[in-house]
């Protein structure tokens, strides 16, 4: 049995700092210009007592404004001809000491021919990865470098592209497809819009790479399930010790 070259990811994102109050005068109005170009763009997703304030824990979805608290990878490997899957965490409060950890783990993996797969990775969590890189001066690893990659041979695998089926105007969320394809959601705890107040106020960043990593093996499960090959059993699926942000 071959098993294909795949790390499946997923980051969580929060932002920079605890609440609006605590931005420099600069980025506060840098946000509020943000934010008002959000709000016509998208009117229905506000009220009217929506404001750049009780707004904020939306910065965390742009890099410029957030940062990375967690990224969760796994892939599949064979233990006596069966599959099997590890998954494992990065995560901690110093966001540059946890991307370098993730470049080297991405220099690694590049060079062993690897691909990249994740749900909406190409809208999200790979720009999203190469900006922060960028912004804290660490050099891109080739495999985010997509400008390098003829469109036909970039490393990157998204489930929602794989969905899509050429529909360039659909967007389905990893939740709706686990559940008409029949796969476990990871959903059970916590959703995105939840992660910033659980690092600010619980200070439990361990719950959010729980949460990451259910997603990490949902995404896993789908692309499994669209290419038609069975699906992982819960006893087959490692859970690896973090390198980073140990207690």
């Amino acid at each position: 049995m071959k098993l294909k070259k795949i790390v499946f990811i997923d980051i969580e994102t929060a932002p920079q700092t605890p609440s609006y109050n605590l931005l420099n005068e600069e980025m506060a109005g840098l946000w509020n210009e943000k934010y008002e170009q959000i709000k016509k763009r998208t009117p229905e997703k506000f009220t009217e007592e929506s404001n750049p304030i009780n707004s904020y824990s939306n910065t965390g979805l742009f890099a410029e404004f957030g940062k990375i608290i967690c990224i969760s990878v796994g892939f599949e490997f064979l233990r006596n001809q069966e599959r099997h899957f590890k998954v494992k965490s990065f995560y901690q409060d110093d966001e540059r000491e946890l991307l370098l950890t993730f470049r080297e783990l991405l220099l690694n993996i590049e060079k062993k021919g690897y691909q990249l797969c994740g749900h909406n990775i190409k809208e999200f969590d790979v720009p999203y990865i190469a900006r922060r890189m960028l912004i804290l001066n660490i050099p891109l690893p080739n495999i985010l470098n997509l400008s390098k990659f003829k469109p036909w041979e970039t490393p990157i695998i998204d489930t929602m592209d794989l969905w899509k089926f050429g529909d360039y105007k659909h967007y389905t969320p990893l939740k709706l497809l686990c559940t008409i394809l029949d796969v476990e959601s990871p959903k059970n705890d916590i959703d995105g819009s939840k992660v910033a107040y659980v690092y600010y106020e619980e200070k439990d960043i361990k719950r959010i790479a729980t949460y990451c990593q259910n997603d990490v093996i949902a995404t896993a499960q789908i692309y499994f399930r669209i290419n038609g090959l069975p699906l992982l059993e819960k006893d087959k699926i490692d859970y690896i010790e973090s390198e980073v942000g140990k207690d």
